[in-house]
């Protein structure tokens, strides 16, 4: 029976598994009595997976010719249609809603952005808890489907180390991984990598728990850490009463967000020592150091300008405050420290907003729940740039360390800067188009890099007057929910789906 499931199409086997997540709100709104919410969670559960099985039974016998292609735009399916289900229990029990505010919320939350249009005071705890979950799912969508269906077609970030062009794979591959279909890859690394996630979730939860935090407030925050969605059900992180303990907890969960070598199946080498080799670990660790012992100094020394120089207190916090913020926004997570606030008071210095924008631009580690640009690709970059300038000096030098980094500074650097192209030139072409429902040139942008990066949150904190995505034009929220997707998917992907010779294979 299992095995007859699993060999449906992928949309079908995804609309089934949104159909039965539903479940979990409505046991929690049941328990909470609230018994609206419970019946609007039950009943388009229940319909939706009976929706699902006719759709499943109409194309049981369904063989795709291509399988890896079929995958890819069950991808696009997942976060353009998939939504449109999961907002249907959403906009039933919020009720004075529209159903395009709750579409917008599911993408949100489902592309791991974490961008909302609701006042955390208008949801309850259960609707809460389920965009919550869908961010959870969304972020593990994303880890299974990068390493079963991108990896193997050298897209989502793979492309800067592959030496195959980007969107192909290997003509023939002797790894018994990659030689199996998509479908039984797919399979293989679900069944891998669930346990880890949801084992970390569930240690971040109980840390959590113990550090203060309600139990609904440290689920969310652990689901929303691992799947760096950013969704909490408070005004934001500051309120939660776990403070500065729970943020040092959420501090180690995300660096799964840095780096695939903390977790990946198919990385060489053995525990730290294999992390530590990594070059968008160690990259990552270097902006986490930089950035805030910038800020820091940059506090220090205008405290000493205006002689209100404090105890070493004071200055511990706007340390911290700065070197959990910046974590978070690398991850594109979005969480706020509870002493951000100490930190901007530390010198007078007013929110730096284009910093917190450039490391969500930046993002996470390939293959990994993180937006943005990605680590790897910008170490891609500094590696030929850092041989370029060489060159400049030895002209006649020959560069070493192997044939794997002459060609991550030359094959690897060319692909990634033809990524960044495609990265700004969307910036420019999304900014543009919300410019036109009346958006000023900051707050286009803004929403821009907010919703391309996948990191919500950037929208409330990055200019000196936070902003709200409730107050968008019907228009502009549209354009949003679509960089969203695009953001997530990857310019590269798309590109590949266009490309005519993709669709003769």
């Amino acid at each position: 029976m299992l095995g007859r499931i699993l060999r449906l199409p992928f949309m079908v086997i995804l609309m089934g598994i949104g159909a039965l997540s539903m479940s979990l709100p409505a046991a929690h709104a049941a328990a909470t009595g609230d018994m609206h919410v419970m019946r609007s969670f039950l009943l388009s559960g229940t319909i939706f997976l009976i929706l699902a099985a006719i759709i499943g039974i109409a194309t049981a016998n369904y063989r795709p010719q291509n399988q890896v292609r079929s995958h890819l735009l069950a991808l696009v399916g997942t976060f353009t249609l998939l939504p449109l289900m999961l907002a249907v229990p959403m906009v039933e029990a919020v009720r004075d809603t529209t159903y395009f505010n709750a579409y917008f919320e599911m993408v949100s939350s489902l592309t791991t952005t974490g961008a909302t249009v609701f006042d955390p005071s208008r949801l309850s705890g259960t609707l809460h808890l389920w965009r919550a979950q869908v961010g959870w799912m969304g972020g593990f969508f994303v880890w299974v489907t990068a390493v079963a269906i991108l990896a193997p077609i050298n897209l989502g970030g793979y492309e800067v180390l592959s030496p195959h062009e980007a969107g192909r794979g290997p003509a023939q591959s002797t790894d018994e991984i990659w030689a199996t279909d998509a479908t039984k890859r797919l399979q293989r690394f679900a069944g891998r990598l669930f346990p880890i996630y949801v084992g970390l979730t569930i240690v971040l939860w109980i840390g959590l728990l113990m550090a203060g935090d309600t139990p609904l407030v440290a689920f969310c925050h652990a689901m929303s850490v691992l799947s760096t969605s950013g969704i909490t059900p408070l005004s934001g992180l500051p309120m939660a009463s776990s403070g500065v303990a729970g943020e040092v907890l959420i501090s180690f969960f995300l660096i799964f967000s840095l780096s695939r070598a903390s977790f990946a199946p198919d990385q060489s080498g053995n525990g730290l020592l294999r992390l530590i080799r990594d070059p968008e670990f160690r990259l990552g660790m270097a902006l986490i150091v930089a950035v805030p012992g910038l800020l820091f100094l940059r506090h220090w020394f205008g405290a000493l300008e205006v002689d209100e120089v404090r105890d070493l207190s004071a200055a511990g916090q706007a340390l911290w405050g700065s070197v959990f913020t910046v974590m978070s926004f690398l991850s594109t997570t979005g969480f706020v420290s509870t002493s951000w606030s100490e930190a901007q008071h530390w010198s007078g210095l007013a929110t730096p907003g284009l910093i917190l924008m450039g490391l969500a631009l930046v993002g996470g580690g390939v293959a990994t729940t993180a937006g943005g640009v990605k680590l790897l690709r910008v170490y891609a970059l500094y590696k030929h740039g850092a041989r370029e300038l060489d060159k400049l000096v030895h002209p006649n030098s020959v560069g070493g360390a192997g044939g794997a980094a002459r060609r991550l500074r030359r094959q690897g650097a060319y692909v990634a800067w033809i990524f960044f192209m495609l990265f700004g030139m969307s910036i420019a072409l999304v900014t543009l188009a919300l410019a036109g429902f009346g958006l000023s040139f900051e707050a286009a942008t803004t929403v821009a890099v907010a919703t391309l990066s996948n990191t919500g949150p950037v929208l409330a904190i990055a200019s000196d007057t936070p902003m709200s995505y409730a107050n968008l034009h019907e228009g502009a929220k549209v354009i949003a929910a679509l960089a969203m997707i695009i953001g997530r998917l990857e310019m590269l992907a798309i590109i590949a789906l266009l490309n005519p010779e993709f669709w003769r294979r």
